[in-house]
């Protein structure tokens, strides 16, 4: 199996799709392929984590994208 046919889902969401649809909510109009694919291994470890970790950590589940981009990205 090639690494192109995994997908990765959280809950019913796929996870690119969550991020795709971050970046339009802000509005951007780019094509985040490149900052996805950079920073995806950092975006699957806290979606890993449970909420209580992720609280530990002052962070929320729908804070994960903004805190991982948040050094592009001013929200």
């Amino acid at each position: 199996m090639s690494a192109q046919n995994v997908q990765i889902a959280m809950g019913r969401t796929p996870l690119r799709q969550k991020i795709d649809m971050y970046f339009t909510n802000l509005g951007l109009g780019l094509n985040p392929y490149a900052l996805r694919r950079a920073r995806m291994r950092e975006i699957i470890s806290l979606e890993m984590k449970s909420d209580a970790q992720l609280a530990r950590m002052g962070l929320s589940r729908d804070e994960i994208l903004p805190h991982v981009f948040r050094d592009l990205l001013s929200v």
